[in-house]
């Protein structure tokens, strides 16, 4: 890593706001708080991971890559919980009908619907990165990726710690410690970087340290495809630079704390725009701006704290956003969100951030909770790597709703219970408070294995804990939290009802669908 750039003598608090911005914010709500996934990883259909999948326990990346070989198909849900240290020694190059692995990494490539989460005394990728190439709907939570490299020996994805390309859609990073032994000099390359169509990702809760470089979003000025990527309660320290780095597309970097950026930090160019709100910069240089390159980038800025922050005169190439930012675009968040006050973002992020937390987040007021919904630590494993029992292929089918009726126990104004049926995702039933239920129903007896809750554009993350009933004979099938896909065992009934009785706003679901396997 470079030597530390000087930073200025005095210590200097800066905070910014625009000023007309707060009149015209989106609603804003506890999001955080849930422990569930947040930030634009709730867009786009929302990301669930393997959510209602086989449980499977590994402590060697060969164990990963068979259980995901060992899958159904290349989308049937999977969650892998994961212990013990992963190294080149251990892990192989698995083939299989559902997977595409590699030996010098963990390799999830053309699959879906996988949840990959640290349990017992905590899960450590050391010099093995992880791979995110051609997939969608992927959760990565509770590990620690570390020294991962490029040059040397032994290399392993490019020199990426998590590393994603290529056509990747909803993927949640969260509670994560991601870090190197130097720049790239020593070998070492981004922590967290993003390239050629990666969108709707979010990283949260986690910690990016000792690197040269902390990640970028989009690998060269042409490369702006990628887009909707969120950075929130994460601690970024000793970094040169990269915090991220940003082409094109939009980014969200909220509650985030930054220490000793040695170079640069935010750096948008390429037409990126980058929404920063409530974060705290200390003893740093640069921390937002355009650098390296004369295609500039832009930024909103808003409740930033800026202490012992040094700030470069202007050239060219090297457009920094101080000593006073100011906002030069606007950004519109389709989500809604909680911010922390950016004076208590060190201490919040110091307890919750990082793996082997607890998966503790904010509750929105600077203090840590324990999760409520969403994934939720599992208990530790004991023993070596299972092997996991065979599967049963995934749903699939006709939507059996589609044919058949709709009623429920009570719709806001303006919305229908039919709407849960029409096959539109535009169109969409809202109970009249935050709690309801509603119905999809056949004019004679239909067997029924699975549902599938999808919630409208902008209320993805709002449906809590629900339950799941037999109308016919008031069983309850099956219960849980947030919405998405929903397994039981089959049943032949004229009526399936999903009740919903807790949610952080008013709910708003778009598509209930109904399938016999």
């Amino acid at each position: 890593m470079k030597p530390r750039a000087a930073l200025g003598l005095g210590t200097a608090v800066a905070v910014t706001a625009i000023g007309g911005a707060l009149a015209v914010a989106l609603p804003m709500r506890a999001n955080a708080a849930t422990g569930g996934v947040t930030g634009f990883a709730t867009q786009n259909g929302g990301t669930t991971g393997g959510q209602g999948g086989q449980v499977v326990t590994a402590s060697t990346g060969s164990a990963i890559h068979t259980a995901l070989c060992n899958r159904a198909s290349s989308s049937t849900p999977i969650v892998i919980q994961v212990s013990g240290t992963i190294n080149h020694g251990n892990t192989t190059k698995v083939s299989g009908d559902s997977c595409n692995t590699a030996a010098d990494r963990i390799e999830l490539k053309e699959i879906s619907n996988v949840t990959i989460i640290g349990v017992g005394s905590g899960a450590v990728f050391d010099q093995l990165g992880i791979h995110i190439r051609d997939s969608s709907n992927i959760i990565i939570q509770n590990v620690t990726v570390r020294n991962v490299k490029k040059s040397g020996s032994p290399v392993s994805n490019g020199g990426d710690a998590i590393g994603m390309e290529s056509t990747v859609r909803n993927v949640w990073v969260d509670h994560v410690t991601l870090e190197a032994s130097g720049g790239e000099d020593e070998g070492f390359d981004g922590l967290f970087d993003l390239k050629d169509d990666v969108e709707y990702v979010t990283l949260s809760y986690s910690i990016l340290r000792n690197s040269g470089r902390g990640g970028l979003i989009g690998s060269s000025e042409s490369d702006t495809g990628n887009n909707y990527i969120t950075f929130h309660h994460n601690a970024y320290s000793n970094i040169d630079s990269r915090t991220p780095l940003l082409r094109g597309g939009i980014a969200h970097i909220y509650n985030n704390s930054y220490t000793n950026l040695v170079e640069s930090g935010i750096n948008s160019r390429a037409g990126g725009r980058a929404k920063v709100d409530n974060n705290h910069f200390k003893d740093s240089t640069d921390v937002l701006g355009t650098f390296y390159t004369t295609e500039a980038g832009f930024w909103q800025v808003s409740g930033n704290i800026f202490d012992n922050v040094t700030w470069s005169a202007p050239s060219g190439d090297h457009q920094p956003a101080g000593p006073n930012p100011t906002s030069n675009t606007t950004v519109s968040i389709p989500y809604s969100y909680t911010l922390d006050g950016a004076s208590c973002v060190p201490s919040i992020v110091a307890q919750t951030a990082g793996a082997n937390k607890g998966l503790q987040v904010s509750n929105g007021n600077c203090v840590p909770t324990s999760p409520t919904g969403g994934p939720a630590t599992p208990p530790p494993t004991t023993g070596g790597p299972t092997t996991p029992p065979p599967t049963t292929p995934p749903p699939s089918g006709t939507n059996l709703s589609l044919s058949g009726g709709a009623d429920g126990s009570s719709k806001a104004s303006g919305t229908s219970y039919g709407n849960v049926k029409d096959g539109s995702m535009t169109t969409y039933w809202s109970p009249s408070g935050t709690t309801g239920s509603i119905s999809v129903k056949w004019s004679s007896a239909t067997s029924v294995a699975r549902i599938s809750i999808r919630e409208a554009s902008g209320a993805t993350g709002l449906i809590g804990a629900y339950r799941v009933l037999d109308g016919d004979t008031g069983a309850v099938l099956a219960t849980g939290s947030g919405a998405g896909t929903i397994s039981f065992g089959a049943t032949s009934t004229k009526k399936i009802t999903f009740e919903i009785t807790g949610a952080s706003g008013t709910p708003r679901v778009a598509e209930f669908e109904a399938y016999a396997s």
